[in-house]
């Protein structure tokens, strides 16, 4: 029996980075998980945006863990075939086992990691009790669930999920590489969707390491035959739903493996219990479509790890009413408000025909058009005054 404060299940992006915090923070913690390494997983494939970048500071990591990917400085919006802006951007690639890996060499050496699975938990208001799949337990004041998909051991408690969304949206991931040239002529690109009719959201292109990967987002069923399509023929039919994109491209071939997942929108019942807190997927899913589940992990982990549990501890007793203070917590629940919302907004902004979602486009178009025109008329101002204009590379190691 190992006895410990937190016992964390799952040793994916929140679970690792909880271990990490708690590691740091000298709060004894045990990460169980059944992988040494963390396997290549097709989930997230890159850190973008301002905010995104500040919540994953609050956990401590970020400055380290971004070293290890690839800051593409630029990112070239289009739309149309029309370019519409080349945005400074806060975009980092790096595939989502080098990303867990990376933090899990963060997580320090008097935090264990059991390489096993939690198959039976008990719980109460004092102590928790896990066993695991090597035949070995582990007792804890708190367990922290971040075992993301895997409902097995909360079910056992009564925690339900409830499908609120089947099949949401559909992810799908592959390398794509330009014919006739060495590089494509842009840092990185998203590109939105041309007709509602495709089902498409936006494309978006970004370096990681040497490679431009593609991520290609979809509202279609898995059953639907243009998935098949991607699959046998990829270049005709990606260029066959986005005409124009090679206006911004050029000629080009998509590479490797293509890789398929689809999103369910689920959020958790009956998870008010004593000892036991549920974070990331674990918790509830988001759209891949949005980009905030990342927002999501790093909000609950920091407010779980920086705030809730050093009060916890501070007292006796893991009764429900100290669990509830963190899915109560302000921070969390805006921010889980937030990409719930997002989900559905940006779903029907991209299929809905109604007069009002098409205005609504058009809008985001002009909008768009309209920054990047400010955007290259500062800039044209700025090189007549002798200023220095922003320069993107893709770079390694570097924070804008």
């Amino acid at each position: 029996m190992r006895h410990t404060d937190i016992a964390i299940v799952g040793g994916g992006l929140a679970g690792s980075t909880a271990a990490a915090m708690l590691g740091r923070a000298g709060i004894p913690a045990i990460l169980i998980d059944p992988h040494p390494v963390y396997r290549p997983d097709f989930r997230i494939e890159k850190l973008s945006g301002h905010q995104q970048i500040e919540r994953f500071r609050k956990t401590g990591l970020a400055e380290t863990i971004l070293r290890s990917a690839t800051h593409d400085g630029e990112n070239w919006i289009a739309r149309f075939g029309v370019l519409l802006d080349q945005k400074p951007s806060q975009q980092f690639g790096i595939m989502y086992d080098a990303l867990v890996n990376a933090i899990r060499a963060e997580i320090p050496p008097a935090t264990e990691t059991v390489h096993a699975k939690a198959t039976a938990i008990e719980t109460s208001p004092e102590r928790q009790k896990l066993a695991l799949s090597n035949g070995s337990e582990v007792s804890a004041r708190l367990v922290v669930l971040a075992n993301g998909l895997n409902v097995g051991l909360r079910q056992t408690l009564g925690i339900e999920r409830r499908i609120v969304s089947p099949c949401h949206s559909i992810s799908l991931g592959f390398d794509m590489v330009p014919i006739g040239r060495t590089a494509f002529d842009f840092p990185a690109l998203t590109y939105f969707s041309e007709r509602s009719s495709d089902r498409i959201p936006y494309l978006t292109l970004f370096p990681v390491g040497t490679t431009m990967r593609a991520n290609l987002f979809t509202y279609r069923e898995m059953d639907d035959p243009w998935l098949r399509q991607m699959r046998r023929v990829p270049d005709e039919t990606l260029n066959a739903s986005l005409p124009r994109l090679r206006k911004l491209t050029g000629s080009f071939k998509i590479t490797g493996e293509i890789k398929i997942r689809p999103a369910d929108l689920y959020v958790s019942m009956g998870y008010r219990q004593p000892g036991i807190v549920l974070v990331g997927d674990a918790f509830a899913t988001s759209c891949p479509v949005t980009g905030t589940g990342t927002d999501k992990v790093f909000t609950d982990v920091a407010q779980l790890c920086n705030v809730h549990i050093p009060d916890w501890l501070s007292s006796d007793g893991m009764a429900e009413d100290k669990i509830t203070a963190f899915y109560d917590d302000q921070v969390k629940t805006e921010c889980d408000a937030w990409s719930a919302a997002k989900a559905y907004s940006f779903r029907s902004v991209t299929i809905d025909n109604g007069l009002a979602w098409q205005a609504q486009r058009w809008a985001r178009f002009a909008a768009g058009l309209s920054q990047g025109t400010l955007r290259r008329l500062r800039n044209r101002l700025g090189a007549k005054s002798g200023a220095p204009r922003h320069q993107a590379r893709p770079t390694h190691g570097k924070l804008a």
